[in-house]
C-alpha cells in the first residue's frame, strides 16, 4: 500500500505511529502564531533522589520565556537527562514543581497528566521517524493527540492534519520531500521532520535532547539555526540539552551549567566564560 493511501477517515497509519504521538496537539492553524511573552515553563526547588540514595538532582531552578532559547550544558552523569525526565514526567522528583501554563505537572497523574502536557512537546538524540512511513505520514502523527477516536486509536488521521502538516514541513524548509519514505532521510533532515512533527502539537515549550549528537557540524548548525528561528519568530520557548558549547555561545541566550546534579551558572550566553565551560567537564580525583 502507498505510503499516501487514503482510507475513509484520513490517512492509514500504523500503531507506531500513533503511540509516538502520545500527547500531541492538533494545529487549530495551518501556521503558528507567536507566543504571549513570559515565562512558558517555570522548575522549582527540583531534587530527585532515587532508592539507593544517589541524588541526581539538587534544588534545581530555571524558568524560560517566550521566545528564548536555553541550552543546558554538562558532563554525562551531571544531571541534564533527570532534569528532562521529571519534566516530561518520566520520572517523579523527590521534591519540587514543574509548572506549564500554571499547572504543577507533579502533582498530576494519568489522564490530567495528558492533557496538561500537551503545550510541550519533545525531539530527542534520535529523530524515532517510522522509516517505512512517508514524510507526510510521521508528519501528521503531531495532530493524533486531540483525537481519540476509534479511528486514531487504529492508527488513522483526520484529512484535516494533512494540509497543516505540509505547512510545517515548508517551515522546516522540507516540503519537497513530503513522500519520500522517512527512512531515505539523512540524519539532519529527519531531525528536521521531527521538528516540524514536534510543531503539529501546537506547544508553548520545545524540549530538545541532544538533538544534533549524532549529526556532522553543518547539520548541527542547520538544526540548531531552526531551533533558534521557531524562539525568535514564533515565540516558542526552547530548552536544548547539548554537549557542544560552541553551538551553545552561536544560538543560546541563555546557558545553564549542571555538575554533579548541581547548578553551577545560569547567565545570559554572552556572560558565560571558557573556564565556566571547561568547570563543567572537570573529573575530580577521588
Amino acid at each position: 500500500m502507498n505510503t499516501l493511501s487514503k482510507v475513509s477517515d484520513g490517512l492509514a497509519l500504523t500503531p507506531a505511529d500513533a503511540f509516538a504521538a502520545a500527547g500531541a496537539v492538533m494545529p487549530g492553524a495551518f501556521r503558528r502564531t507567536a507566543l504571549a511573552p513570559g515565562v512558558k515553563l517555570a522548575v522549582q526547588n527540583l531534587t530527585m533522589c532515587y532508592a539507593n540514595g544517589h541524588t541526581a538532582l539538587r534544588d534545581f531552578n530555571l524558568s524560560v520565556n517566550a521566545g528564548e532559547v536555553v541550552v543546558v550544558l554538562g558532563s554525562n552523569g551531571s544531571g541534564k537527562s533527570t532534569f528532562m525526565k521529571c519534566v516530561v514526567g518520566i520520572n517523579r522528583p523527590t521534591t519540587g514543581s514543574v509548572n506549564l501554563a500554571g499547572r504543577d505537572l507533579i502533582k498530576l497523574s494519568g489522564e490530567s497528566l495528558r492533557e496538561a502536557r500537551l503545550p510541550l512537546a519533545l525531539i530527542s538524540q534520535n529523530a524515532n521517524l517510522v522509516k517505512r512511513r512517508s514524510v507526510i505520514a510521521n508528519v501528521c502523527c503531531g495532530a493524533l493527540g486531540r483525537h481519540r477516536t476509534l479511528a486514531t486509536a487504529l492508527g488513522r488521521v483526520p484529512r484535516a492534519a494533512i494540509e497543516p502538516a505540509r505547512a510545517y514541513l515548508d517551515e522546516v524548509g522540507l516540503l519537497h520531500l513530503e513522500r519520500q519514505r522517512a527512512g531515505t532521510l539523512s540524519g539532519g533532515q529527519a531531525q528536521r521532520v521531527a521538528v516540524a512533527r514536534a510543531l503539529a502539537q501546537q506547544p508553548d515549550v520545545l524540549l530538545a535532547d541532544e538533538p544534533v549528537a549524532s549529526l556532522d557540524p553543518e547539520a548541527a548548525d542547520e538544526v540548531m539555526r531552526l531551533l533558534r528561528r521557531l524562539a525568535s519568530e514564533d515565540g516558542l520557548a526552547v530548552i536544548v540539552v547539548l554537549h557542544q558549547p560552541d553551538l551553545a555561545m552561536r544560538y543560546a541566550d541563555r546557558m545553564v551549567g549542571l555538575r554533579r546534579g548541581v547548578m553551577e551558572f545560569d547567565r545570559p550566553a554572552s556572560e558565560v566564560s571558557a573556564q565556566q565551560i571547561a568547570n563543567l567537564y572537570v573529573t575530580e580525583a577521588s
